[in-house]
C-alpha cells in the first residue's frame, strides 16, 4: 500500500513539473555562431546576460538558446519543427542566413528557407520575430543590398516584427569584435543582450 501511494504520489509530482513546465513563458533564440557565443563559455554568451537581466528586472520569460555554429537557414529549417515540438516555446527570435551568404547562396533560396521557418512556427503556436542580418560590402554591393533586403521585405509581407541587426553598433569596434572580424567578443555579450532587451522586449509587448 504504501509503495502504491509512493507512486502515485511522485506521478502527481512529475505531472505538476510538466504542467508548469509547458505553461513557463519561453522565448527561443535560433541563430547561427553569433547567437550560439562563439569562442567563449556558455555561461559568457549574450543569451545567459540576457537572461540575468530578465530575472534583475523580475521578468518571467525563459530563455532557450538553440543556435549552432555554422548554422544556415536550410539547416535550420530541417531542425526546427523537433526543436519547437520539444521545447514549446512562446516566442522564436530568428537570426540566420549569415553563412548562407558566406556560401554565395542565392537570396532567394535563403528567403524561402526562412519564409517556411516563419509559417511551421506560426503553425504551432509560435510568435515570430525575425532579426535584420548585414554583411560587409565586399560581397558585392548587388548581392549585399539583395541580401539585407530580403529581411525587411519577408517582415513586411508576412506582419513579422523585425529587430534592428544586434551587431550594428559593435561589428566596426575592433575592441569588441575577436580576430576573425566577424564574431563579437566576450567583452561584447552584455551589450548584445542589453541591446535585444531594448528592441526586442517591447516588440513583444505588441504582439502579445
Amino acid at each position: 500500500m504504501f509503495y502504491r501511494l509512493f507512486y502515485i504520489f511522485s506521478f502527481l509530482i512529475l505531472g505538476s513539473i510538466l504542467v508548469a513546465d509547458e505553461d513557463t513563458t519561453k522565448l527561443l533564440i535560433y541563430g547561427d555562431s553569433i547567437s550560439a557565443g562563439y569562442g567563449m563559455d556558455k555561461d559568457k554568451q549574450w543569451s545567459k546576460e540576457l537572461q540575468r537581466i530578465l530575472i534583475e528586472e523580475k521578468i518571467s520569460l525563459t530563455i532557450i538558446n538553440k543556435s549552432l555554429s555554422g548554422e544556415t537557414t536550410g539547416g535550420g529549417l530541417s531542425r526546427l519543427e523537433k526543436i519547437i515540438d520539444n521545447f514549446k516555446p512562446s516566442y522564436i527570435l530568428i537570426e540566420l542566413g549569415g553563412n548562407d551568404a558566406l556560401r554565395g547562396y542565392p537570396p532567394v533560396k535563403i528567403r524561402n528557407n526562412i519564409e517556411h521557418m516563419i509559417n511551421l512556427a506560426i503553425a504551432r503556436g509560435v510568435r515570430v520575430f525575425l532579426m535584420q542580418v548585414r554583411i560587409p560590402p565586399n560581397y558585392g554591393r548587388r548581392y549585399q543590398a539583395s541580401f539585407e533586403s530580403l529581411y525587411r521585405e519577408v517582415s513586411e509581407e508576412n506582419n513579422i516584427p523585425l529587430v534592428p541587426f544586434m551587431l550594428n553598433d559593435i561589428a566596426l569596434n575592433k575592441e569588441l569584435m575577436l580576430d576573425d572580424g566577424i564574431h563579437p567578443n566576450e567583452a561584447a555579450q552584455p551589450l548584445i543582450a542589453k541591446f535585444i532587451f531594448t528592441n526586442l522586449l517591447p516588440l513583444m509587448r505588441e504582439v502579445d
